[in-house]
């Protein structure tokens, strides 16, 4: 019988784990990802169970509860203890997460059960040739503002190391006051998330580029492998003083990746106003979609 007992908060020391099991299970959406768990524990207080040779995630931001299907074999009886557990202790849509293979596997043992499709953490996965490159007319724009930035402003790329450590902890600083992260909590969140990045940058098995524009550190992307076809950037933060630097930053980080990884997946756009349509613009490959399931509804399969 899965209960709360068995849970337990996700630390560090368990990447050794994570990391073991997902080598037999990949994983195709970044909130599943070790590095992303522990960079946002601040925020969405991990807990995880083993059971049955699966791991069975939980997440709780701001006093409401979701479970995530078990990832390990496919075990429906495991599956019915985990909706169970949602129900008795989650929110009203207790089961998140749900990836599309998953969802296939669930209708086939609950086919009444609606999953709803969760549009705001689909993930925008490209091919990284096309980020590289950026050919072709559908790019063109992107280019022309990519050219005249690299004109204007002087650019110097350099990669993510303990020498640049406490100049990228003075950017996320500027970076949030120019944010006003303090009228947006979200956004400071986001920065602590990246500031424990940057602190166990080695730990995790971190990989990041910074761009200097005129002299002065104006963007940065923090990444790391997602699964052996796929890297995932996690972090991508610019300033304002150079316009283009967002799309330059893009263009580095794929120049960068482009021989060890067909897919850059730049997850999601968690529904934020002008960020779909900036996602889109770079023609994703697909999305990697996910679905929930809300209580009432999983209340009548049980």
């Amino acid at each position: 019988m899965l209960t709360g007992s068995l849970f337990r908060p996700v630390t560090l020391a368990d990447r050794a784990f994570f990391l073991a099991h997902y080598a037999n299970y990949p994983q195709v959406h970044s909130d599943n990802s070790f590095a992303n768990i522990v960079c946002w524990n601040h925020f969405a207080h991990y807990t995880y169970a083993y059971v049955n040779d699966a791991i069975i995630l939980s997440s709780t931001i701001d006093g409401q509860t979701k479970f995530r299907p078990p990832i390990g074999e496919r075990d429906p009886d495991l599956l019915d203890d985990v909706i169970r557990l949602a129900v008795d202790a989650g929110d009203d849509a207790p089961l998140a997460l749900i990836d599309a293979g998953t969802r296939d596997w669930i209708r086939e043992i609950y086919p009444g059960l609606p999953l709803h499709p969760d549009r705001a953490y689909f993930e925008y996965v490209y091919q990284t040739r096309d980020l590289s490159a950026l050919s072709g007319s559908k790019f063109l724009t992107i280019r022309r503002h990519l050219n005249r930035f690299r004109r204007d402003c002087d650019p110097l790329v350099e990669p993510v190391n303990e020498e640049n450590f406490d100049g990228i902890r003075n950017f996320l600083v500027e970076w949030c006051e120019w944010k006003q992260c303090n009228g947006h909590p979200f956004l400071g969140y986001e920065k602590d998330a990246m500031l424990f990045a940057i602190d166990h940058f080695r730990e995790l098995d971190l990989h990041g580029l910074f761009i200097e524009a005129r002299g002065k550190m104006g963007a940065i992307a923090i990444f790391e492998e997602l699964n052996p076809s796929t890297a995932v950037v996690h972090f991508e933060k610019g300033l304002p003083d150079c316009e283009g630097i967002y799309k330059a930053i893009n263009a580095e980080t794929a120049a960068y990746l482009k021989n060890r990884y067909e897919f850059i997946n730049r997850e999601s756009d968690m529904g934020v106003p002008g960020l779909r349509e900036a996602k889109m613009r770079y023609h994703p490959h697909h999305l990697v979609e996910v679905y929930y399931a809300e209580r009432a509804d999983l209340e009548k399969v049980i």
